[in-house]
């Protein structure tokens, strides 16, 4: 129990949210509202997981916003010149990945701080999709390979949110169960202990961040799919929902401790919320305070109320 506080909490937490919006709103429990919270909780949850990782390392991605932008509207450039959609996918997927190798090796190797090295990169790249597209949205049309990975279904389950849950299963097992997953959580906890006993600390370092530019790569494309375009104006302010739902979680933000079961229980939640206020016709100005503020409340709780391990008395005490 003590060792999972955290995540017991957020998933109470998360039950409560539910029972509320459940109470206050007839829509919000049913099957197409949920269909649709899961649908657009997707990106989030599959930049949340790789985010998971970079947290976990004690660093911090704050350019996976601005990378799933430059990736949206890129992809639709791409298809819009006649390239096949299952190229620009994978063309896409390496541009996610080398963004975050580039990040990552300034990070790891030039010892400059992952906080600087990404807010230059969520100005750059955002500056740079900006540029290409002249701030207007790309259409994509009469692709329907491409439109299936954001508005299909599989045995009734929206595609985006298969995707999500593979890919956070796929975080699960690399984080419990495989060696890359241990080195992840040791370089968090003590990066120059790592690199002593062997560790190939920075790369680990490094590779974090292409998982990084990898997932938000995958975004990208899912909400480009989705929407039937591509804009450098997408994804405003991603990276605080992606690193909020990490936190709430349980992913210390010093590093050495993740959970992306956590992880998973946090994206829900901040979805969650944002349907919920939304479907109770609460001002969307005023819906943002709101969401704030239940964030840091149930920050709080995990790591003021919930951090401690429950102890029992010894015999004779």
């Amino acid at each position: 129990m003590g060792e999972h506080a955290q995540v017991l909490s957020i998933a109470l937490f998360l039950l409560v949210c539910i029972v509320i919006f459940g109470v206050g709103t007839d829509a919000f429990l049913s099957a197409g509202n949920i269909l649709n919270i899961v649908r657009q909780a997707a990106p989030i949850l599959i930049v949340a997981v790789a985010m998971t990782l970079v947290i976990t390392t004690g660093g911090i991605d704050l350019s996976v916003g601005s990378t799933l932008a430059l990736v949206n509207a890129l992809a639709a450039i791409l298809m819009a010149q006649g390239v096949g959609w299952p190229v620009a996918v994978l063309l896409m997927v390496v541009a996610g990945g080398l963004i975050g190798l580039a990040q990552g090796w300034f990070i790891a190797y030039q010892g400059i701080p992952a906080f600087i090295v990404t807010l230059a990169g969520l100005s750059i790249l955002r500056g740079y999709a900006l540029y290409l597209t002249e701030g207007y949205s790309i259409p994509i049309v009469d692709v329907p390979g491409f439109f299936w990975l954001g508005r299909g279904t599989l045995a009734g389950l929206p595609a985006p949110a298969l995707i999500a849950l593979l890919v956070a299963v796929l975080g699960f097992v690399v984080m419990l169960r495989t060696r890359y997953g241990r080195q992840v959580i040791a370089v968090g906890s003590n990066l120059e202990a790592a690199r002593r006993v062997g560790m190939p600390a920075r790369w680990i370092v490094t590779s974090v961040y292409v998982v990084s530019g990898v997932a938000s790569a995958i975004a990208g494309l899912l909400i480009a799919a989705r929407l039937g375009s591509g804009s450098s104006n997408a994804a405003v302010g991603f990276e605080l929902q992606v690193i909020a739902a990490v936190v709430l979680g349980g992913t210390s933000l010093m590093g050495g401790k993740s959970s992306v079961v956590g992880t998973v229980l946090g994206t829900m939640t901040i979805a969650v919320i944002g349907n919920g206020l939304i479907l109770m016709h609460i001002s969307p100005f005023f819906t943002q305070i709101v969401t704030g503020t239940i964030i840091l409340i149930a920050i709080w709780m995990n790591t003021k109320l919930f951090s401690a391990r429950l102890r029992l008395p010894r015999a004779g005490s």
